[in-house]
């Protein structure tokens, strides 16, 4: 009889894979395993990645400062393209971060990696919605240029969970569900209807994925005796993580767990 996959080594495994192909595909089918009960989850084990690079990514795009990634005007099907890009971009690298958040933190309750294996297989999807609409218009995914700075947060943030918790899905992502509906008008208003729809499905499981990055900051909070919003003040601080500027989605914001206090602060921001 087979051995049980076991989660977080598989998880690690698709974090060093190139091919975004492979990699969207082994997510969608690692988590149909665990949700089929084919999975063994140790939660307690320390992994090693060894020499390996992380995250694994293909030879393109290549990786500029955000500042050069270029404009994405939707006068013209290229900078309708460059938008879809730039958006499959970020879920490729949203893929990455859900599973490195499986494999590097030891000692967290099942339903943690439970949750993170979710968003994996989420944002893969994503991936592959927008790849293939990118095709569509004529252009594939690495065809221009993406910026790297989703993803230089998650390495700050590589030697705490709390600190991840609170400046990855509850401060990079949750921009999202500020610049989401802008862009999805702007989409629709260009006549690009499908990519539009895209959109939708993006902002309804980013909500989802933000409230997991707010439930467990919650968790580890409560778990370490710390006040929440002083400790997100300082960890913005301590990590350097990006000022937040509006407008923001309140409605989005609470519907992913944010505090009215926290609300409150962005409504005057």
């Amino acid at each position: 009889m087979a051995l049980p996959l076991a989660l977080r080594v598989r998880a690690l495994a698709l974090l060093i894979e190139t091919d975004p192909a492979a990699k969207t595909q082994g997510v969608a089918q690692l988590a149909a395993s665990w949700r089929a009960g084919g999975c063994a989850l140790d939660t307690a084990a320390i992994l090693d990645a060894g020499t390996a690079v992380i995250p694994g990514r293909p030879a393109r795009p290549e990786l500029v400062p955000p500042r050069l990634v270029g404009r994405r005007s939707m006068v013209t099907p290229e900078g309708r393209a460059m938008l879809v890009h730039a958006l499959a971009h970020i879920e490729f690298n949203a893929v990455n971060l859900a599973l490195d958040a499986v494999w590097r933190f030891p000692g967290m309750p099942d339903d943690y990696y439970a949750d993170w294996l979710r968003v994996a297989a989420e944002e893969a999807h994503h991936f592959t919605l927008l790849a293939a609409h990118l095709r569509t218009l004529g252009w594939a995914y690495g065809d221009f240029p993406g910026h790297d700075s989703l993803w230089e947060m998650v390495e700050k943030t590589s030697g705490d969970v709390l600190a991840r918790m609170a400046l990855v899905p509850r401060t990079m992502e949750a921009r999202g569900l500020d610049a989401i509906p802008p862009l999805r008008a702007k989409l629709a208003q260009a006549g690009d209807e499908a990519a539009a729809s895209i959109l939708d499905v993006l902002l309804r499981d980013e909500v989802g994925h933000v409230e997991i990055g707010n439930r467990w900051y919650g968790h580890l909070c409560a778990l370490r005796g710390l006040e929440p919003v002083a400790t997100y003040d300082a960890l913005t601080v301590r990590y350097k993580a990006p000022v937040l500027k509006g407008p923001f989605n309140l409605d989005a914001r609470r519907q992913a767990g944010f505090t009215e206090a926290e609300l409150a602060r962005f409504a005057g921001a």
